[in-house]
């Protein structure tokens, strides 16, 4: 698995996301609450401060969990939540060293069809429904990982020509087609909350009818 990649929008993290699947799941994982080149190019600052040029599930799940916050919390920090977000990867980690020997590749290989990975991915610490269709999808569009099925298997973010998600970026323009959807759809959230129900019209009683008419 390896790919041209521009999720961090930094050559050194974008080339690891592109030869590693680990860092890609990692950078998957971290991409919530953060702009998506600070979430993608966590990896990369793991790896770094970890002294290694990759990263490997079964040293990261054994790392000593006070020491693996340090390391995700020193300046700049791999995220807004470096704390929780640390737990978050050891569990991943762990949970890929206990179900697939640390190899990433296995959620996905030699898989049938796109719903059973988007499933396997589903089950991993750290993702649910959303992040497991987003992965899939960007396996299908920038890795070529395409099991049978797996656009609709992905969702709306299997689309093609669509920008949604860490999916469709290539480069800068994608990166501001993706963030203004994902503005405008906060923007029609917020909206929607914001519309209050009209109160039901209180039926009135009929009028009496007129001396002529009784």
């Amino acid at each position: 698995m390896s790919a041209t990649i521009r999720l961090a929008q930094q050559p050194e993290a974008d080339a690891l996301l592109g030869r590693s699947p680990l860092a890609a799941l990692v950078g998957m994982l971290l991409d919530q609450q953060v702009p998506m080149e600070w979430a993608f190019s966590g990896p990369y600052t793991i790896a770094v401060r970890m002294g290694a040029d990759d990263l490997d599930a079964h040293a990261i799940a054994a790392y000593d969990p006070d020491a693996f916050t340090a390391l995700l919390s020193g300046k700049p920090a791999v995220h807004r939540y470096p704390g929780s977000m640390a737990r978050r990867v050891q569990q991943l980690c762990q949970y890929l060293v206990d179900h697939y020997d640390g190899d990433p590749t296995a959620l996905w290989h030699s898989i049938a069809t796109g719903a059973e990975v988007r499933e396997r991915l589903n089950e991993l610490p750290g993702f649910g429904k959303q992040k497991a269709q987003i992965f899939l999808a960007l396996l299908g569009k920038q890795f070529g990982v395409r099991p049978e099925g797996w656009r609709a298997a992905a969702g709306a973010y299997g689309d093609e020509g669509a920008y949604r998600s860490a999916a469709d970026i290539t480069g800068p323009e994608s990166l501001a087609k993706v963030r203004a959807f994902k503005q405008e759809a906060k923007r029609a959230a917020k909206a929607a909350k914001t519309v209050k129900p009209t109160k039901a019209t209180k039926a009135t009683k009929p009028a009496t009818k007129p001396a002529t008419e009784r």
